[in-house]
């Protein structure tokens, strides 16, 4: 991509590590360190815009978590069915981001960046006046979409803008927004949907996503690129990784209501199996593939999408079972729930300040791998609870135990995954990050979800209390093996000095 300014949009292009370059066929080359050069410190301006933007896409992903029954209620929606809500927007996110990747590298980063904001803020406008199910939910799938469009631009636009310890800084930043925008999304679900009315927890976006516009407008520096073909976009590979994951998100999510060995269920998980094939079977031989297959040769950012595709997951689905279990279980109103989740929100933030002065001194995979540990022993904690659980006492201990575990997790896979990533495929390799962010959303509810319904009804006091125990023991199995994954996979060498701090 060539720009016209060498500053703000592309300040940084081979930030990430030592000198990494991409070869005459466009493939980078894996750096071979962590840290890269301080280059001209830019304003924070750009990194405030990204993070206002990437709030609301991760809020979006919890903030209906506490209106789920408000909701249902309103809309006459069933148990079996108030998941869609949620996985609606994430299997949507989480299909798209690959072409929104791509996207931002052939297009113009700032286009892509306020072209996705737009219509992730009218989206969202909609969403609060659909009537029925249907509409919520088509209008959520929407909100995904655009979604796919602003979470990889904008992290491209970070990872392009910043060098150094402003680099470090502001993916450390991006990591946290990552882990605390969901549970901070649960408060604010809970809180607007008392306050005011359920509609109001999608509106929430519309002031916010304006002000980020105009001042997105006038910050991100305009970009000059070559105007690319259709073939470049790879619509075919698109389609089907999108087409796939949906049909793998639908099939999972609907075992609750239709079991595991139905009719249904086996011919939408063959549907997803066929799709995912042509997906890689276009990839080796498109001329522009939309994921280049040299991207997989990228140790940290294969394990590093690998490793956030498992810890979002577990964090997404933990928020959807304990939303469920509070409300059904121990009677909390919306707001309560919203509030019971606050200090979930301080540990996880506990957690990322632990683990950004730990990569100073530890390796990433340690770090991870001890936070997966923690959030996996937190999982086995909260199976206990029972129908005549109390909050203090069965609850908290967990939900405090299992935020620290995720804070320390997101934060080197967010500041290790972009390293030796050259700006030409800046797009791409954020895009291949947050899928596995998405897609973890999306199969960690469905999964979660799925297999907490096989011991009972979530609607019901001893069926959710049943469900919930299940629920977080198979989280507790998941979050062993993804832990074994980090250690094994992950980068081994330290980030050569620290974290960079904020300055004003």
């Amino acid at each position: 991509m060539s720009d016209t300014h060498h500053g703000a949009a592309h300040a940084a292009p081979h930030a990430a590590t030592h000198a990494p370059h991409a070869d005459p066929h466009g493939s980078p080359h894996p750096a071979t360190g962590l840290e890269g050069a301080d280059g001209p410190r830019r304003p924070w301006t750009v990194l405030a815009v990204a993070l206002a933007a990437q709030i609301l896409v991760v809020l979006d992903i919890s903030v209906v978590n506490t209106a789920l029954p408000t909701i249902g209620h309103a809309l006459d929606i069933d148990g079996g069915n108030l998941q869609w809500l949620v996985t609606a927007y994430v299997m949507m996110s989480g299909g798209g981001l690959l072409l929104g990747g791509r996207l931002s590298d052939l297009l113009s980063r700032r286009g892509v960046f306020l072209t996705g904001l737009t219509l992730f803020t009218a989206a969202s406008i909609v969403s609060g006046f659909a009537g029925s199910a249907g509409q919520l939910i088509a209008a959520r799938a929407v909100q995904g979409l655009s979604a796919a469009l602003l979470t990889p631009s904008a992290l491209s636009l970070i990872t392009t803008t910043y060098s150094g310890a402003q680099r470090r800084t502001a993916l450390a930043l991006w990591g946290a927004v990552g882990s605390l925008g969901v549970a901070a999304g649960v408060l604010l679900g809970g809180a607007v949907t008392t306050w005011t009315s359920w509609p109001f927890i999608f509106w929430i976006n519309g002031p916010v996503g304006v002000v980020a516009l105009l001042v997105g407008t006038r910050t991100i520096a305009k970009e000059q690129v070559a105007r690319p073909k259709l073939t470049d976009l790879d619509l075919p590979g698109a389609g089907a990784v999108i087409g796939g994951l949906v049909a793998l998100t639908y099939a999972l999510g609907a075992t609750a209501t239709r079991g595991w060995w139905s009719a249904h269920t086996v011919v939408a998980m063959a549907v997803s199996a066929v799709l995912l094939v042509a997906f890689l079977t276009t990839e080796r031989r498109a001329a522009r593939p939309l994921f280049p297959p040299h991207v997989w040769k990228l140790n940290a950012l294969v394990s590093g999408t690998a490793v956030m595709l498992g810890i979002t997951g577990l964090l997404v689905g933990a928020v959807f079972l304990t939303s469920i279990f509070v409300q059904t279980v121990l009677g909390y109103t919306a707001l309560q729930t919203g509030v019971a989740f606050l200090p979930f929100a301080f540990a996880i933030t506990a957690g990322t300040i632990v683990a950004r002065h730990l990569l100073g001194h530890v390796a990433p995979r340690v770090v991870a791998a001890v936070g997966l540990g923690v959030t996996g022993a937190a999982a086995g904690l909260l199976s206990t609870a029972g129908a005549d659980a109390g909050y203090a006492a069965d609850l908290l201990p967990g939900l405090l135990v299992m935020g620290f575990g995720v804070g320390m997790v997101f934060v080197p896979v967010s500041v290790t995954s972009m390293a030796g990533i050259p700006s030409s495929h800046a797009g791409v390799a954020s895009g291949f990050l947050m899928t596995g962010h998405e897609v973890g959303a999306a199969l960690g509810v469905a999964v979660l979800s799925a297999v907490a319904s096989t011991a009972g009804s979530l609607a019901t006091i001893d069926g959710a209390a049943d469900a919930f125990s299940r629920g977080f023991t198979c989280a507790g199995v998941i979050a062993a093996v993804v832990a074994a994954y980090a250690l094994w996979r992950m980068p081994a060498q330290r980030v050569s000095g620290a974290i960079g701090h904020v300055h004003h």
